[in-house]
């Protein structure tokens, strides 16, 4: 295995990771609004670091771009959704945690 073998394989585990965390914080956190936060923030750094890994063995320069632009969409779509969650959410007057 070279060296970007083994960056790749430590970018896809790191992006793992991260998805893992999103999840975690899914399951774990009080409210809606910090359960979106988890999961719209680790998520996205997940497929960032998973583009990544990916574009280190792309066949072309072509690949790397489709892949950048599948992320910078995920991230518009997550962000919208996200924030269409947060207002449905506030309009039927779900209030935020508070310890």
């Amino acid at each position: 295995m070279t060296p970007g073998d083994y960056l790749t394989v430590i970018l896809l585990i790191a992006g793992g990771g991260f998805f893992l965390a999103g999840t975690v914080g899914l399951l774990r956190f009080p409210d809606v609004y910090t359960r979106l936060h988890a999961l719209t923030k680790a998520d996205n750094v997940g497929l960032g670091l998973m583009v990544a890994g990916l574009a280190l063995h792309a066949e072309s320069w072509a690949v790397v771009g489709k892949l950048l632009l599948i992320w910078l969409l995920v991230l518009l779509a997550g962000a919208s959704v996200a924030h269409l969650v947060a207002a449905a959410a506030r309009q039927r007057g779900v209030r935020m945690w508070k310890r």
